[in-house]
């Protein structure tokens, strides 16, 4: 039984639904109080987080809370805490955590000061990451900031307390109301009360890396109010003016992440993550290897997707090579990169990438030959190295194929959350006709199925960059071949090698 009256010290050794027993107390906020405790049924330590009394009495501070609960139990990362269990005891909401022993990144950032910029660098990718989940699943956290973020024993970033997280309305953003968030590290126009989206996190969190380089916010004042101001009025202090050490390469990542503009920031987590492990290998170089924080987060970015390094070790001379190649990006970037709106990262001219979740091949009218097996080279991210191919043909307009259709043969990709991508952009060998279609439901098996057009492109050159016309969110993109290519390997044959697909937002 739980006392209504009880404070947060008199409530150790309680046991909550007889199963947790608040053994010492972790921290509080305004709005509950984290406990360690221990799993009797599994004889595990958890922390729980109790709701205070005098909040669950208010019915949105209530929901807010349970929210919390609903929102990340969807998640499941690495770098997001886990949520194990919820309920409520006698008038007192809680949630069950996992038990992450170590310190807050704020703590270490207190213990030690300025981070090594491989070591900040390595838990901003971490980050962002358990980030990228949360938004796939249309969740905008809205308070990323180092004390929500866990450094565990093995030296692994996961983010927490999703207590004013929202899910995204219909029209992508979050509804106005009011200013909620930390003031140190709010968006500019989260402080303003306006709308946000998962920009407004990207802004936070280029807040923190700064933080993570600098060893101190950026803006101070004599109120949460002037600060808040400070964000959305002043542009954060140059990095490398304040730490001349840190590369180029991370000082742009903090510059493009906390452009006021949200059209100028990067567009979504993924990309910022691409300039981020760039940054990581620029900072591993120049040291010589990568640090220990480092070397796991390096190991979990693709061969393909490396900038610069392929191995745990670059010879001198390739040390130098990488750098001046990476100089040189980062010049042409800030002459002519300029954070223009609704463009790709500091370090790539494209737009935002669209998280894909993987690929199907399409074949209604063939002969099942075009190797499904390989259809996953196309998203792989290697547009270089490996590629899907589908049988060779003597027309290529794929005469002989059995349809009682227009012949044809496709693939289509599937994205991790519904989307309207403005572009798909095709590598592979070039010279094919195809048309683009979309659907939001499980994918047809039939063309016909499939509807209207939303693109189309003629004799494809290597990339294609083929306009997209989507009238509703869509998960499915059929790319279908009305015409193959000239086949590279046997002349006067037509077939199709793809090898990389992207959905631009």
């Amino acid at each position: 039984m739980i006392d209504p009256a009880s404070t947060s010290s008199q409530m150790i050794g309680t046991v909550l639904s007889g199963r947790y027993r608040l053994e010492a107390k972790l921290g509080s906020g305004g709005m509950s109080t984290v406990y360690l405790a221990r799993d009797t049924t599994l004889d595990r330590p958890v922390a729980v987080k109790v709701m205070h009394r005098e909040m669950s009495e208010q019915p949105d501070q209530l929901e807010r809370f349970r929210q919390e609960a609903r929102s990340v139990a969807k998640l499941s990362h690495p770098n997001v805490v886990a949520v194990i269990d919820a309920g409520e005891d006698r008038g007192h909401p809680y949630i069950v955590f996992e038990y992450v022993e170590g310190e807050t990144l704020k703590q270490r950032i207190k213990r030690i000061g300025a981070l090594d910029p491989q070591e900040a660098l390595a838990y901003a990718i971490e980050i962002a990451r358990g980030l990228g989940v949360a938004h796939a699943r249309s969740m905008v956290h809205r308070d990323i900031k180092p004390q929500n973020v866990l450094i565990d024993a093995e030296g692994r970033a996961k983010l927490t307390d999703f207590g004013i997280s929202r899910q995204l309305e219909q029209d992508g953003m979050t509804a106005t109301g009011r200013v909620l968030g930390t003031t140190d590290y709010v968006a500019p126009e989260q402080a303003m009360g306006h709308p946000v989206d998962p920009r407004s996190d990207i802004y936070s969190l280029g807040v923190v890396l700064y933080e993570m380089l600098i060893g101190q916010v950026p803006f101070h004042a004599d109120s949460q109010v002037g600060v808040a101001m400070k964000h959305v009025n002043e542009e954060l202090p140059d990095v490398q003016a304040r730490r001349p050490e840190v590369s180029a390469a991370a000082a742009l990542v903090v510059e493009r992440a906390t452009a006021k503009d949200p059209r100028q920031r990067y567009q979504s987590v993924e990309e910022m993550i691409d300039d981020l492990s760039t940054a990581l290998e620029v900072e591993a170089a120049r040291a010589g290897a990568p640090s220990d924080e480092a070397t796991s987060v390096l190991e979990a970015v693709p061969p393909q997707r490396r900038k610069l390094s392929r191995g745990r070790r670059l010879s001198w001379l390739g040390l130098v090579v990488a750098l001046l190649i990476a100089g040189a990006v980062l010049a042409a970037v800030t002459l002519i990169g300029g954070g223009g709106a609704g463009g790709g990262g500091a370090l790539s001219n494209k737009g935002a990438k669209l998280p894909l979740a993987g690929a199907t091949d399409f074949d209604p009218f063939g002969d099942g030959e075009e190797d499904p097996s390989a259809v996953g080279f196309a998203v792989d991210g290697n547009p270089t190295g490996t590629a899907w191919t589908s049988e060779h043909y003597d027309d290529p307009s794929f005469a002989g194929t059995k349809s009682g259709e227009e012949p044809g043969v496709g693939l289509y990709v599937t994205t991790e959350s519904p989307a309207r991508p403005r572009e798909m952009v095709v590598r592979g060998t070039p010279g094919w006709d195809a048309r683009v279609y979309a659907t939001a439901s499980t994918p047809p098996e039939d063309l016909a199925g499939w509807g209207e057009p939303v693109g189309e492109v003629t004799d494809a050159t290597d990339p294609a960059e083929i306009p997209l016309r989507v009238p509703r969110a869509a998960r499915h993109f059929l790319l279908w071949f009305t015409k193959a290519a000239p086949s590279s390997d046997q002349p006067g044959r037509w077939r199709l090698e793809i090898s990389d697909i992207k959905l631009i937002r």
